[in-house]
């Protein structure tokens, strides 16, 4: 019998996280291979985090507070907003496809980067919306093309900020431009999962938007600086309107008992959000240098992973790592985009790409 899948649905190529170090080992024959594919912190969790799991796992036989009322009051503290303008997710992952299963009825659509966090495509595609796909600029968000994209139908406007996969950032300034002229049915999300590593000064604080009673989401992530990947929790910031309707669609107990405990205690832990964030801006730096001098052009980076051109065909690239160990992630055309990890991680990949580049240019 044959299925009768909607179109949106069966169009769709499911997301690829990326190969798991015990398979490429498995499939390879190597060992100690290295990951830098998927933009996690290599210096672990936050040790607060993880002092809280044990405890917390004696509760398991127990559902999680279904209002994650705990972590939602912290995240309040933090970011000095009321509580019932938080919203927490399985990863912001789960907000994204919850906006969009609120907002966009079948047809409508949702503006975003042609090159951007696939996630919004798939899931505004997934709810049987449109994305409209705005070219970068310098590799940067195009705001006045993309504000020129919006019509009457346009119900979501996506900007992730710093971009995944380029790095770039935009300034408040360009922000706040943008959002002047975005008509008020349409609902904003800065996307801010590497918010914790920006450097650059004219990246200033978003939640104003919100303060300011705009129909804007700005999400955040404990996947990141915080190291939580592997429990899945995200959250959004907005306005008491927005978050009321998105909690009619929120699956009950969304967040599992041990995520909204670690993600709690990660919240306090400062210290181990400024050794990450030194960490990386250190191996930023070794990272670039040592990419510029093999010949690769590098995109100027606010977060925690450096795009870059190799020259030649980014999947034969990605291809000829992976035999030497070491899991990248290869994007579109000749460009590849490397997470900064350990010090060893990175002397890694330089290596790799020292050993393999010859052959490669040979046959380009």
């Amino acid at each position: 019998m044959a299925l009768h899948v909607h179109p949106t649905i069966a169009s769709l190529k499911p997301y690829s996280p990326g190969k798991p170090l015990s398979e490429l080992e498995r499939e390879l024959g190597i060992r100690e291979a290295v990951k830098l594919a998927s933009n996690e912190n290599p210096w672990g969790p936050s040790p607060k985090a993880l002092q809280v799991l044990e405890k917390a796992s004696a509760s398991l036989h127990r559902y999680p507070d279904g209002g994650a009322h705990e972590l939602r009051q912290a995240l309040a503290n933090k970011w000095d907003m009321p509580n019932d303008q938080i919203l927490v997710g399985n990863g912001s992952d789960e907000i994204i496809s919850l906006l969009v299963k609120t907002f966009l009825a079948p047809g409508d659509e949702a503006v975003m980067a042609d090159l951007t966090f696939v996630m919004y495509r798939l899931s505004v595609q997934g709810g049987h919306g449109v994305s409209v796909e705005v070219p970068l600029k310098n590799w940067t968000h195009d705001l006045s093309a993309m504000v020129e994209a919006v019509t009457a139908r346009t119900k979501l406007f996506f900007i992730c900020n710093p971009n995944n996969p380029t790095g770039t950032m935009l300034s408040t300034n360009e922000i706040d431009s943008a959002l002047a002229k975005i008509p008020g049915h349409v609902v904003v999300v800065l996307d801010e999962a590497y918010y914790e590593y920006v450097r650059d000064a004219g990246y200033q604080d978003s939640l104003r938007y919100v303060r300011d009673g705009g129909s804007v989401v700005v999400l955040r992530t404990f996947s990141k600086i915080y190291g939580l990947a592997g429990l899945r929790v995200g959250y959004g910031i907005t306005t008491p309107e927005i978050a009321g309707y998105v909690n009619r669609v929120r699956p009950p107990f969304n967040v599992n008992s041990l995520a909204q405990e670690a993600a709690k205690a990660a919240l306090l832990d400062d210290e181990h959000v400024t050794k990450s964030r030194a960490m990386n801006e250190a191996e930023m730096t070794f990272l670039e240098e040592g990419l510029s001098k093999m010949g690769f052009k590098t995109v100027p980076t606010q977060a925690n992973f450096i795009y870059f051109d190799v020259g030649i065909d980014g999947a034969a690239m990605y291809n000829a790592l992976l035999r030497e160990g070491v899991i990248v992630r290869h994007i579109r055309g000749s460009m590849i985009r490397v997470t900064i990890g350990q010090p060893t991680e990175n002397r890694r990949l330089l290596e790799a790409l020292e050993h393999v580049m010859p052959s490669l240019s040979k046959s380009a």
